[in-house]
Order: structure tokens, then C-alpha cells, then sequence
């Protein structure tokens, strides 16, 4: 089974790792652990201001590129085939995207549980990936 596992790093990540390593157990499972980084932020009419900003978005791609890292090597550990990728882009369109490409028979993600009231003023990430998934998509809840 080709599973898309996307995390955030926010503390459901852990409740998404464990759901991983219990599939990998249970079946022969294949796993692609992406990041989705956001996407790089256009400048108009500033000269000075880039290269500090590129260079702080810089250090946080490559920050968040050595935890996703990290993360694989935990999965890989207990024995489960990982490949990490980081991307950037709009969260719900590259999830979707990758997923058509591999082809994943599963997507896997962690769902914040914010509420009705917040999933409507802000958006939902997980909402809009079971919306526009063409696969099965299971999202693993928080601890409470």
C-alpha cells in the first residue's frame, strides 16, 4: 500500500507517526512523509528587505526539512519503508498533487480538531483534503 502521510510537526504528528508504524505492522506499506512549506513570498518594490527575508526562509526550509528528516528515520527505525519530501506550496492543492503523482492509495494526516467556528473563518487544511481527495483519507484525531 503507497501511504501520503502529511504532517505539520504541531503535536498531532506523534498520533500520526503511531498510526503509521501500526499499518506498517499489520501490511506491506510503502510511505511518502511530506511537509508542505509555504509557499516563498513575492516582493514588490522592495530592494533591501529580500535577501534578509529569502535568508530567514532559507533557515526554516532547511530547519523543517531536517525534523521531517528526522521523522523518517524514527519510521524507518521501526522498520517501516519512508521516503521524506518537502515541498512547497499552497497545503491542500500539494497534498492533493503528490498524491495523484505517486500514486497514494491513502492519504494520512492529523486532524487539530479546532471546531466548527474556527473551520469557517479560517479554513480547515484536513477538511479541504478530504474534499478534493480522489483516495481514501484517514485523519488520525489529537490526544485530549
Amino acid at each position: 500500500m503507497k501511504i501520503l502521510a502529511a504532517v505539520d510537526f504541531s503535536p498531532v504528528t506523534e498520533q500520526v507517526l503511531g498510526t503509521l508504524t501500526r499499518m506498517a505492522a499489520a501490511l506491506p506499506t510503502q510511505v511518502w512523509l511530506i511537509h508542505v512549506a509555504p509557499p516563498e513570498p513575492a516582493f514588490v518594490g522592495y530592494e533591501a528587505g529580500p535577501d534578509v527575508v529569502r535568508g530567514q526562509v532559507a533557515a526554516e526550509l532547511h530547519a523543517s526539512h531536517q525534523q521531517l528528516q528526522k521523522l523518517a528515520d524514527r519510521l524507518r527505525a521501526s522498520g517501516v519503508e519512508t521516503t521524506a519530501l518537502q515541498l512547497q506550496g499552497k497545503t491542500v492543492e500539494t497534498v492533493i498533487s503528490e498524491a495523484s503523482k505517486l500514486p497514494a492509495s491513502l492519504i494520512v494526516l492529523g486532524s487539530h480538531g479546532h471546531g466548527a467556528v474556527y473551520n469557517m473563518l479560517v479554513g480547515s487544511v484536513a477538511e479541504g483534503i478530504v474534499r478534493e481527495s480522489k483516495v481514501p483519507v484517514l485523519l488520525v484525531p489529537p490526544l485530549r
